[in-house]
């Protein structure tokens, strides 16, 4: 026993040996696409320069996205094929995935040769073939499940679980065994090993494991998987993830391995709905705290495998992730995760992430310019705090226009409709948007590329129109569709000087007829179009333009058997004696009429408005003498194929006609002039962020108050730490912009809250306007359920917290903006509630509270 312990001690020194041995061979060898330096830079083999890979995780190999093609009769090779066009459509050169090891793996880490596995391998060749490069993380812990409930699956992860995994020595060596059989296993479509393959250019060990017991035995453990792989050949650099378990840092850092991997999740997880405002301040920073800690942290290469802007549909946000990750020195960052475009009309895969150029194409053209950003900006600079650093080298960001932007010599793409002029319309190579621009006028909502090939000659490829019928991050159904595709022809306007007036049109995936422009302007379909300049001679054109093949075009057909959606919320309450506007979206199989029908609770009107049509999108104006206190009820009729269907309620009929019998209307109130405005009552804002997050001790609960029809909203935190926060978070946003018109009139906050529990409670009450910029005063509370008016000039500027709370938890929970503008209502978008042992007045065992309402006053 005595030999067997001894022989378990010095085992950790044989492995560092070895794979140290094997790391030194990896920086010399030709063979590496990459190779990290003694400073822990990768950097390409052939020349030295620094590398940067952007790109997504993608999963339909696996788990759901495989069962859930399958299940629709796709054809999973030619789905592959689609998706990776378009990846290599929007740029991007990095895959990942955490491959489920527990459907290619028996117990004891044999490897099975299954239909997984096969199509992992057609998917990496794919990707070869269109220069993207892959990070392999072989281990990932869990079933095969979610969102629905796992299945027998045969591996070791099934039978021994996370927890065990890391400390179980037989899951252990079934890991050893896995990983040595996986990384000499030859692609039956590349003919090459993983190993062997130069387009695979790293591992990241595992995915997102749980330690536990001690560090030592934590570093041996990843040692002894590095160990494994190395002994296949591999001299590539190794990753692990040291951010999903902070504690255990030291441990990973003092492992053999070449890199750490990072994820960011900096708008939280699972929303359950679309998050509204400003989330730029979210990812002003990425902060790594090992650098200042941990000795061996340093001169090592830095990934980032995962990352979102969950449950946010709003195009500004990846190339600022993008900024702050080349800021914190990533070379790497793969977000999660791409939507197979087969099932990407439902968003099933996962809720809280959506991302598909067809179904996503602002989000889609924001990440095209995040990947350009990424392989572009200098690692380790910095820009600034925001506001000031929306602009960057070439780029900018904007959550008023919901815009990301790369405006250089030869390259303007846009996410969303912009009035910013290009640098050099003359030395423009590539053009890439979703809506208008000085270069482009198009009506359609899909997203296009214009792609010159030489001077005079252009490449358009046209993506279908995408229509939003349903909030895409609610509860998640196969039989729920959120997003529809619409073919339509559109006129185009190009204002590009290479192409001038009067330029051809040849179509070159449909067999539609050659045409011309007239002037600068034609019509287009959902298509890949040849352009050529008037009297030019398109000759001897490249069969790829990049990436690309020249005739190539992938979209999902138009949606089909769609019942008539209209997406239509009211306003809640509007100012009285001022206009105020109606928004619908409108997806159907024929194009339609609306027009709404208004009567007041009590009489006294009776009026019919038309909507204006552009695109999907149908707008009116309800003028200013039918905005009289009182509550406005109304009906939206649609007019298609000489038929009326009526909403709320998608009632076939008209409500005119003596036999319809639906009651349902939306209603909007008209405030009385001087009335308060509500920003809060717990009875229905229902939609709320709070802090912390999980963590034993915290509780809120919902009940019923001293009025009938009230509720209180309470929080209490048990043995709170003393710098530790509680709170809450609300958009208000919306309210105050209903009631825009009479917001410099208000100057007074009104709370209704009282401490739970023995004394005063002292809260805090901050403002959140566009530019992150925090206004707050504090309130004591006592254990009556009190009134406490606040003036508004009475709020200072102070930090923001960052709700929802960003993911991994070592990142900021304040933020100070580098704006300086006074309190400004018009601008709020967010009321924080919070409070901290460090502000009472003495120590408490609980922090607890409750809240009735919060209101503005004049």
């Amino acid at each position: 026993m005595k030999k067997v312990i001894g022989w378990m001690l010095l085992a950790p020194i044989c492995v560092i040996t070895f794979v140290e041995s094997a790391a030194q061979t990896g920086r010399i060898n030709p063979a590496n696409l990459v190779y990290a330096d003694a400073t822990g830079v990768l950097r390409y083999t052939a020349n030295q320069q620094e590398a940067a890979f952007f790109g997504v995780n993608y999963t339909t190999p696996f788990a759901f996205a495989y069962r859930a093609q399958k299940a629709l009769g796709v054809n999973l090779e030619t789905a592959i094929q689609n998706d990776v066009y378009h990846m290599a459509r929007l740029g991007f050169n990095a895959f990942r995935v955490h491959v489920w090891d527990t459907e290619i793996a028996d117990t004891a880490g044999n490897l099975l040769q299954n239909e997984h596995l096969r199509l992992f391998d057609f998917l990496l060749a794919e990707l070869k073939k269109r220069n993207i490069k892959t990070i392999i993380t072989p281990i990932a812990f869990w079933g095969n499940g979610y969102p629905e409930k796992d299945e027998n699956t045969p591996g070791f992860s099934r039978l021994f679980g996370r927890g065990k995994l890391t400390t179980n020595d037989t899951a252990i060596r079934a890991q050893e065994n896995y990983l040595r059989q996986f990384f000499k296993h030859v692609n039956p479509y590349t003919r090459q090993s993983y190993e062997a393959d130069k387009d695979i250019i790293a591992v990241e060990l595992n995915n997102e494991p749980a330690h536990s017991g001690p560090q030592q035995s934590v570093t041996n453990y990843i040692n002894r998987l590095a160990a494994a792989v190395k002994s296949t050949g591999w001299s590539k650099p190794v990753f692990y993830n040291i951010s999903q378990g902070p504690s255990y840092a030291r441990a990973v850092a003092n492992s053999v391995v070449d890199g750490f991997s990072f994820q960011w999740y900096p708008s939280g997880l699972v929303g359950n709905q679309t998050l509204q405002g400003n989330a730029l301040p979210n990812v002003d920073v990425y902060r790594i705290p090992f650098r200042d800690t941990i000795p061996a942290f340093k001169n090592k290469a830095l990934m980032v495998y995962e990352f979102d802007a969950a449950d946010i549909m709003e195009s500004c946000m990846y190339p600022a992730i993008a900024r702050s990750f080349r800021g914190a020195g990533f070379q790497w960052a793969t977000q999660f995760a791409y939507d197979p475009m087969a099932i990407a009309q439902v968003n099933t895969e996962y809720q809280t992430h959506y991302l598909n150029l067809a179904y996503t194409p602002s989000k889609a053209i924001s990440m095209l310019i995040a990947g350009a950003a990424f392989r572009q900006l200098p690692r380790l600079k910095s820009f600034g705090a925001y506001p000031a650093d929306t602009l960057f080298d070439g780029f900018r960001v904007s959550h008023a226009e919901a815009l990301s932007e790369m405006n250089t010599d030869t390259k303007f793409y846009h996410s969303n409709p912009t009035r910013t002029q290009p640098i050099d319309p003359k030395a423009l190579w590539h053009v890439a948007g979703v809506g208008s621009s000085p270069l482009v006028d198009y009506e359609g909502t899909g997203a296009y590329f214009l792609d010159k090939i030489a001077p005079g000659i252009w490449r358009l490829e046209v993506m279908p129109d995408v229509v939003y019928i349903r909030d895409a991050f609610e509860r998640a159904s196969p039989q729920k569709p959120v997003t529809a595709i619409q073919w339509a022809g559109h006129n185009i306007t190009l204002n590009l000087p290479d192409l001038g007036d009067g330029f051809s049109l040849k179509p070159l995936n449909t067999k539609a007829a050659a045409t011309t422009a007239l002037g600068k302007m034609a019509t287009v379909t959902p298509g890949t179009y040849l352009l050529t300049r008037s009297g030019k001679q398109a000759d001897k054109l490249p069969e790829t333009v990049g990436a690309i093949g020249l005739g190539e075009f992938v979209a999902p057909p138009p949606t089909i058997a769609l019942a008539p959606v209209l997406r239509h919320i009211p306003q809640s309450e509007v100012s009285a004696n001022t206009p105020f506007q109606l928004h619908a979206l409108w997806a159907g199989p024929d194009s339609a009429n609306l027009s709404a029908q208004f009567t007041k609770l009590g009489g006294g009107l009776y009026r019919t408005l038309p909507f204006e049509k552009k695109g999907s999108h149908y707008n009116a104006t309800v003028p200013a003498e039918m905005a009289t206190p009182g509550l406005l009820q109304y009906r939206i009729m649609v007019q298609q194929s000489g038929q009326t269907i009526t909403f709320p309620g998608a009632v076939a009929g008209n409500p005119f006609g003596w036999d319809y019998y639906q009651n349902d209307t939306y209603a909007t109130a008209v405030a009385q002039p001087g009335a308060a405005l509500q920003l809060y009552n717990p009875a229905i804002d229902k939609s709320i962020h709070v802090l912390p997050n999980f963590r034993r001790g915290f509780q809120t609960a919902y009940t019923t108050g001293l009025t009938t029809g009230a509720l209180w909203y309470k929080q209490s935190l048990a043995k709170p730490a003393e710098a530790e926060v509680m709170g809450f978070q609300v958009f208000v946003g919306q309210k105050l912009q209903q009631r825009l018109a009479e917001s410099a009139a208000f100057d007074t906050i009104v709370i209704t809250a009282k401490a739970e529990g023995a004394g005063t409670l002292v809260l805090k009450l901050a403002l959140v306007d566009d530019n992150g910029q925090a206004f707050s005063t504090l309130v004591t509370l006592s254990n009556d359920m009190q009134a406490h008016a606040l003036p508004l000039s009475r709020f200072a500027p102070d930090s923001a917290l960052l709700l929802p709370r960003p993911y991994p938890d070592f990142q900021p929970v304040f933020f100070t903006s580098g704006a300086n503008l006074p309190l400004q209502l018009a601008r709020v978008e967010k009321l924080q509630l919070s409070t901290s042992a460090a502000w009472q007045p003495s120590a408490g065992a609980t922090l607890a509270f409750a809240v009735e309402g919060v209101v503005l006053k004049k």
